[in-house]
């Protein structure tokens, strides 16, 4: 259904970082990364797609989160959950609700909410029991 997403950032080289410090904890492998060019990607292994890019924006503007944009990432299980939600506010990321159960969604779901350097939402989530 998806073939890839792009986030924008303002300064590659620390949004770069921050990236590195979460994707990996979701087995996610770097697909390439074009520091010159500004942007870069990950996708999980023996996988084309979809793709997790960032980079700076393609018309030149600055790159500006939206409201009510978020990307949801999955999670293999909820430890999974809290090491990457960790990882992301020791890069600098800031918290948009801690690793817990969300019934309300439903019963199983086990997730997180950050924003990244420049302010794009994210969640980690898991979908399956404990």
């Amino acid at each position: 259904m998806i073939s890839h997403v792009h986030v924008g950032v303002a300064d590659f080289a620390p949004a770069w970082r921050f990236y590195e410090a979460v994707m990996p904890l979701l087995g996610l492998k770097v697909r390439f990364t074009e520091p010159d060019k500004g942007w870069g990607g990950w996708q999980a292994p023996d996988h084309g797609r979809p793709l997790f890019l960032i980079g700076r924006p393609f018309d030149g503007q600055a790159a500006d989160p939206g409201n009510g944009n978020m990307i949801a990432l999955l999670a293999p299980d909820r430890p999974t959950v809290d090491r990457v939600f960790a990882a992301a506010l020791a890069a600098g990321g800031a918290s948009e609700g801690a690793p817990s159960l969300r019934p309300h969604y439903h019963p199983n779901y086990y997730g997180a909410y950050f924003r990244d350097l420049d302010g794009n939402k994210l969640c980690v989530c898991c979908h399956e029991p404990a």
